[in-house]
């Protein structure tokens, strides 16, 4: 039996240009369009060299850090870009959830959005029609369904575009990352409607980063790293590698050079490092699992030794608090003298995948004391989906302050 889709040394690149010498005024942009020597073109390969077969019914994760060339692959599947080298040949109607509102016009309604977007997708009138209570019940859109689209918010045109490419039954389904823009509610509900799908003998192919998902609805999965497919196998499997790999990427990072720092300078952050259960380096935590974090002091003067305090403020995106961890709220002393690693460890994870700032605080004294250290957006840390209670979360208490089970310790070289 030949494949569904069958992908032959598919290649994608761009051409970047690269502006020698900047300019300072209109007059030197303008001299510069008539100087070819004034820009060096360089070929950039999204994707170099792909190949893999993928058979019907088959349910494939696609998994990568970004910027690896998934979705410039899923858009050369979906036919939206055609591919630099290689082919791809196709023996099933592909529908394609790529971007939100894709293939949507703003100025028609829900429902003929309906009929346009299955029409693009290949579908007959008939098969829209027979599908058509369905999706409008499944997208819970039924109350704004004669509604121009432009006044739908993201999360409804999201909904609806789902429910359009998972109900008309294309033999291949592909679908990128946008899942995350709906609310978790919705998001069961699609994880729940692509296990349907796949049970249903339809291709699917699903670049995520929530790799419970992945591991949940797929049997096999592939890893992409910087346009190369460099690791195929069961999803198991490939989300070890991935997470071995990222491993493998970690190293100690560095703070000494910082100079946006307040204290008396007594001490200094001077690197810090994450470590997985087994005191080794790695790149990402997982939610739900052990959260290690090492912080290295130096001290101004060789001699110097103190007893003091720290905290750890782990704070979202906008800048608002999340978890802060003090030694003080256990009236713990920390023993502080040159070459000291305070580690911080948090027995569960409590932060949904994403990306997170620290700050961190070395003081002398109780809460408020005199500060001896102090950084601001020290270090990002990352998360990546885990097994807490089946999704990463958010504590669902006081924003400025979670109470969680953590230890903190020093130790001197």
């Amino acid at each position: 039996m030949q494949p569904i889709l069958e992908i032959q040394n598919v290649s994608k690149s761009f051409t970047i240009s690269h502006e020698r010498q900047p300019y300072l005024s209109l007059r030197d942009s303008i001299t510069n369009v008539f100087k070819k020597s004034g820009f060096n073109n360089e070929q950039f390969y999204a994707l170099k060299d792909i190949n893999f077969n993928i058979d019907a019914g088959e349910s494939i994760g696609i998994i990568g850090k970004n910027g690896a060339g998934k979705s410039t692959l899923l858009k050369i599947l979906s036919k939206i870009t055609p591919p630099s080298a290689g082919k791809v040949i196709s023996r099933g109607r592909i529908a394609s959830l790529l971007e939100v509102g894709t293939g949507f016009h703003p100025e028609l309604t829900g429902r003929e959005n309906i009929f346009l977007n299955g029409s693009i997708l290949g579908m007959k009138r008939k098969e829209i029609l027979a599908k058509f209570d369905e999706i409008v019940e499944f997208s819970g859109t039924e109350k704004f369904l004669d509604t121009a689209l432009k006044h739908f918010s993201s999360g409804m045109q999201l909904r609806l575009a789902f429910s359009v490419a998972a109900f008309l039954e294309p033999e291949i389904l592909v679908i990128d990352e946008v899942l995350a823009v709906g609310d978790m509610e919705f998001q069961k509900k699609c994880i729940g409607k692509m296990g349907e799908v796949g049970r249903s003998c339809r291709t699917i192919l699903f670049v995520s980063h929530n790799l419970g998902a992945v591991a949940q609805l797929c049997k096999r999965a592939m890893v992409i790293q910087s346009g190369k497919l460099i690791y195929s196998d069961t999803a198991d499997k490939a989300i070890q590698f991935y997470f071995n790999s990222l491993n493998n990427e970690a190293q100690g990072r560095t703070l000494h050079e910082r100079k946006d720092r307040q204290g008396n300078g007594l001490f200094r952050f001077t690197a810090y490092d994450f470590l997985d259960k087994n005191n080794q380096p790695v790149q990402v935590f997982r939610s739900g699992e052990e959260l290690k974090i090492q912080l290295i002091l130096g001290a101004k003067e060789p001699s110097a030794e103190i007893n003091a305090y720290a905290t750890l403020v782990i704070k979202d995106i906008n800048g608002g608090r999340l978890i802060g961890l003090a030694s003080a709220y256990y009236r713990k002393e920390l023993k502080i003298k040159d070459k000291t690693t305070i580690t911080w460890v948090m027995d569960k994870c409590q932060l949904a995948p994403g990306e997170y700032s620290c700050d961190v605080n070395l003081y002398e004294g109780m809460m408020g004391g005199i500060a001896i250290d102090y950084l601001q957006d020290a270090f990002r840390l990352n998360i990546e989906e885990g097994d807490y209670f089946g999704k990463g979360v958010i504590p669902n208490v006081r924003r400025d302050k979670v109470y969680c089970d953590f230890d903190v310790y020093s130790s001197n070289a």
